[in-house]
């Protein structure tokens, strides 16, 4: 059973100060819950350990995606295949952030991997600042939370530089190189967390600027702003399936921006296979003995299963069909063009109240 701890909720001018401007859904309910989840120290460090098993099991299956030819099987565009290879060739490619959605964990239950967000995941204001002011408003100390994704994420831009060696070498093998940070002009969440990740930079050592998407310039001496200054790497809150989907000017320019190294683009093209839906197969293919993995197919399971879309997000276009082949649950949305993939059903854990 999940654990709660009942908290003295941040009020609405608090949490406005600190960015947080998505605060009350259209129907005036909260969207910060008063309730922590509680964890042991032995849970949290297991939850620890499946995410960084599952990030080497995910580079392993990407090296096999790439060398066996399987974009297709991915849904990946194929405007964007050859930016995904040179992505991959270089460590300079670093990916800075992504998160893992897990069920199990608690009460014994098993560690099972839902799906892995790796380009553009949603929850990293919350994670980052908002569990770390909670506590504080209420009391508690740094030591009651066991996240600590500032940091770590503000060291993977120091990787940027120092790559496989100490952080600390940062300093002396930084030459003054910028990261133009952007979003899309009008999505308040995506422009605060671009935001966040552009202060993190700034406090890992970087020069930092911020553009709306919309006013960033491409072309072949490389990416700039609206004020033409260039920057060497540039971070889009954007995802790359769209940029392949959607956009396919920018994406033949971003790939030529990259074979010429021009710039260095975050979070790196190869996320897009981290992203599909469709990697969950091909790691249930390679580990097919791994405790983490639900079994997973391109064709519907027998039992319980979840019908999803390769690139669908917060939930949009699923369906959870029974034993029997019924359908229980089923959401619409703008996914249905992308694959369908089938993963073996699993419930999550629920409180005392039963809500999961």
């Amino acid at each position: 059973m999940v654990k709660l701890q009942n908290v003295t909720p941040l009020d609405d001018e608090d949490l406005e100060k600190i960015g947080f401007s998505w605060h009350t859904d259209e129907d005036g309910s909260k969207y910060v819950a008063d309730q922590l989840v509680q964890v042991t120290p032995t849970e949290a460090e297991a939850y620890y350990e499946a995410a960084n098993t599952l990030y080497d099991m995910y580079v392993e299956a990407a090296e096999h995606v790439i060398e066996n030819d399987l974009f297709f099987e991915l849904g990946i565009p194929f405007n964007i295949v050859e930016t995904i290879k040179k992505s991959w060739e270089s460590d300079v490619h670093w990916h800075i952030y992504g998160r893992f959605d897990l069920a199990g964990g608690i009460d014994g239950q098993p560690i099972k991997l839902i799906e892995f967000n790796a380009d553009t995941p949603t929850g990293l204001f919350e994670t980052a600042v908002l569990q770390w002011a909670l506590l504080k408003a209420n009391g508690m100390d740094d030591a009651k939370q066991f996240n600590d994704v500032y940091k770590a994420i503000e060291a993977n831009f120091r990787r940027l530089i120092t790559l496989f060696d100490d952080t600390e070498l940062f300093d002396e093998r930084y030459d003054g190189w910028k990261v133009l940070f952007s979003s899309v002009e009008g999505l308040d969440e995506e422009e605060v967390t671009t935001r966040l990740l552009q202060q993190i930079a700034t406090d890992a050592g970087f020069n930092t600027g911020f553009e709306f998407l919309q006013n960033v310039q491409f072309d072949e001496a490389g990416i700039s702003d609206a004020n033409e200054m260039e920057y060497e790497y540039w971070f889009k809150l954007y995802p790359w399936e769209d940029i392949g989907s959607d956009e396919g000017e920018l994406a033949v320019i971003l790939n030529e921006i990259m074979q010429n190294q021009k710039a260095i683009i975050l979070n790196p093209a190869y996320t897009v296979l981290f992203q599909s839906k469709g990697m969950l197969k091909v790691l249930c293919e390679l580990f097919p003995d791994s405790p983490y993995l639900l079994k997973t197919s391109d064709e519907p399971l027998d039992g319980a299963y979840v019908e999803k879309r390769h690139f669908g997000r917060e939930g949009a276009n699923t369906k959870i069909v029974d034993a029997s082949g019924s359908v229980l649950a089923e959401t619409d949305g703008p996914y249905e063009n992308y694959k369908p993939v089938y993963q073996e059903y699993v419930d999550f854990a629920k409180d005392s109240e039963g809500n999961k």
